[in-house]
């Protein structure tokens, strides 16, 4: 009951088991309530990150969730359609140490009725299979190809040099999912580490800082070591953060960035550092102007034909072009990155033309 009395104890959180305490509190109680997806989403996506990174809390912290626990049976049946998500916080509750088994018997359930084979995506798919896999059972055993499909998709590079965030995400949880979330080597091949790489020096061209973290925390549970340009970005940018007591506050916040950050530093020992404030906490990051990534794919756009994927021949005909700021971070870009010219020849996309179509206006 200690953890639980320091809750109501404002800016007083010594330890990080006290931080992450008060997160929990904010994010079961104060921010949404457990019939809102997006709170089983923020919720979801705390508890997982308090489970593989090895936090402890006490059992009283953990009672916060005891009622939704207790009724996760009539929910799943009622709401099949977030399984992942139901599936992910019954099983991380259990495994940070609420008493309790309906895990196993959930994924019985989850299997029985098909539901991992009504997904749409392989990636949706390996998700759930690992899920599944914490308690044992394989629910798509008879679909071996799963796991080279994943691979297949990670290691095509050339996806990466190219602006995508949606297939950036996606190779990041691919990574996360195989490698158990860094609980065993996910023997990625070295064209799955420049894809990894590409996608983050987009990130970082970007200014996103939500998805160079996690691309980060891929490159460590891959037994990588992000380039040092990032991590010092990356540990700038937290500091940017401001967590306020806001009753009346907007919850499209910044929330997810804060975890990401938080959960990256928390490889190393130094996340969730920050105190956090009682009640409804929002979120708010001091962002930095938009990133020169679209300054620079403009400039590449504008020259036309003659644009050249040769970074040598290109980069001052670039830099020409940038503002100071851009040009700044594309020299930091490239500093981080030791393939910097294949990344360039793939985001310069020369020789891609489309033929002229029929019927088309002179």
């Amino acid at each position: 009951m200690e953890n639980v009395v320091r809750l109501n104890v404002p800016f007083r959180q010594n330890a990080t088991a006290d931080r992450q305490a008060a997160l929990m509190d904010a994010f079961a109680r104060h921010r949404r309530g457990p019939d809102d997806v997006f709170w089983m989403k923020e919720n979801a996506e705390f508890l997982n990150i308090l489970e593989c990174t090895g936090a402890r809390p006490g059992a009283g912290v953990l009672d916060l969730h005891r009622d939704f626990y207790d009724g996760l049976e009539n929910r799943m049946g009622f709401f099949p359609q977030y399984y992942r998500f139901l599936l992910s916080l019954c099983l991380d509750l259990e495994d940070l140490g609420l008493d309790g088994d309906k895990g196993a018997a959930l994924v019985d359930w989850v299997t029985q009725q098909g539901l991992v084979r009504a997904e749409m995506s392989d990636l949706q798919r390996a998700e759930a299979r690992r899920l599944c896999l914490r308690r044992g059972v394989d629910p798509i055993a008879d679909d071996p190809g799963l796991e080279d499909r994943l691979r297949g998709f990670a290691r095509r590079s050339e996806t990466f040099s190219m602006p995508n965030k949606k297939a950036a995400y996606e190779l990041t949880h691919i990574v996360f999912y195989l490698s158990e979330y860094g609980r065993k080597d996910p023997r990625i091949d070295a064209a799955t580490r420049d894809s990894l790489i590409f996608a983050g020096t987009l990130a970082f061209l970007d200014f996103n800082a939500d998805l160079l973290a996690e691309i980060c925390i891929a490159l460590r549970f891959a037994g990588e070591t992000p380039p040092e340009v990032w991590d010092i970005w990356l540990q700038q940018q937290i500091r940017c953060f401001g967590l306020e007591a806001d009753p009346a506050g907007g919850l499209m916040d910044d929330y997810h960035e804060y975890l990401m950050l938080n959960w990256y530093r928390a490889l190393d020992g130094t996340g969730f550092r920050g105190q956090v404030p009682e009640g409804r906490v929002v979120f708010r990051r001091t962002r930095p102007t938009s990133g020169p990534l679209r300054e620079l794919s403009e400039c590449m756009f504008a020259l036309g034909a003659s644009r050249s994927g040769d970074w040598s021949l290109m980069r001052d005909r670039v830099a020409d072009r940038l503002s100071d700021e851009a040009q700044a971070a594309l020299a930091a870009a490239e500093a981080a990155n030791s393939e910097f010219a294949r990344f360039f020849h793939g985001f310069a996309r020369v020789g891609v033309r489309v033929p002229a179509l029929q019927g088309a206006s002179a």
